[in-house]
């Protein structure tokens, strides 16, 4: 149930999308294909990652009022929860949306990942294409005609590595920027740390272990989500100056 539930919207129509792309870029290069795939779905990913920040950054400016509830109901919880709830529907804070945003996108990301480890070009599953879908007359597996995207290729995995260390360190100085609350804190900086040196080892092992085109997914990804991280924080900060004027 949820395996067909997982396959009928999330991961045939990035298939179809796959090779729609293949079909109708120059040269139906897979490896080109693959670039534009991943960053359409992180532009469509877009205004719900963006909504998310949103409400982090309300939550970090709710922070000192938290504490002071925290504070006056010591011992009872319950009195606490209300007032909380009443202080986010003041501030119009949904936490709980923010959390369903999250995983809403994971799937997405999922089903891209795994079109990219499971399916194999130049064969084409044909029970998972749409009707509408074009499908291409040759294929090109050397990406920009220099890099076989089937096979490993150390210079992708070593850029894959890298382009997440750039994206990690963006969001650890961006939309991850520390809270007042210590043990926040410390567990922030431990997951900044993790995610700023040890992902980048696992990404560049990973695009090494399978091949090309998973280190090119990693990539686009990692640069578009570079791309996003800036984007979204010059438009959280233009809309905290008049706060702040």
């Amino acid at each position: 149930m949820i395996t067909a539930f997982f396959h009928t919207f999330f991961y045939n129509p990035i298939y179809n999308a796959l090779v729609t792309f293949v079909a109708v870029v120059p040269g139906s290069d897979v490896g080109i294909a693959i670039i534009l795939l991943t960053i359409g779905i992180r532009i469509i990913l877009l205004p719900f990652s963006l909504s998310a920040a949103r409400t982090q950054r309300a939550m970090k400016d709710l922070q000192p009022k938290l504490k002071e509830l925290k504070e006056k109901h010591k011992g009872n919880r319950e009195q606490e929860a209300i007032e909380t709830l009443a202080l986010y529907k003041e501030a119009n804070v949904r936490p709980f949306a923010s959390i369903l945003i999250t995983f809403i996108q994971i799937p997405i990301l999922l089903a891209l990942y795994w079109v990219f480890i499971q399916e194999s070009f130049p064969a084409i599953d044909m029970a998972k294409l749409y009707a509408l879908t074009p499908i291409p007359d040759t294929f090109s597996l050397a990406f920009l005609g220099l890099i076989p995207v089937a096979e490993k290729s150390l210079l992708l995995a070593l850029l894959a590595g890298a382009t997440q260390f750039i994206l990690a360190d963006m969001m650890i100085k961006g939309t991850m920027k520390p809270t007042e609350d210590a043990k926040a804190h410390d567990f922030q900086k431990i997951m900044g740390l993790q995610l700023k040196y040890v992902f980048p080892f696992l990404i560049g092992a990973i695009s090494y272990s399978t091949s090309a085109a998973i280190a090119l997914y990693f990539i686009a990804t990692n640069l578009a989500g570079s791309a996003q991280e800036w984007h979204m924080r010059r438009i959280l900060e233009k809309e905290a100056l008049p706060q702040s004027a």
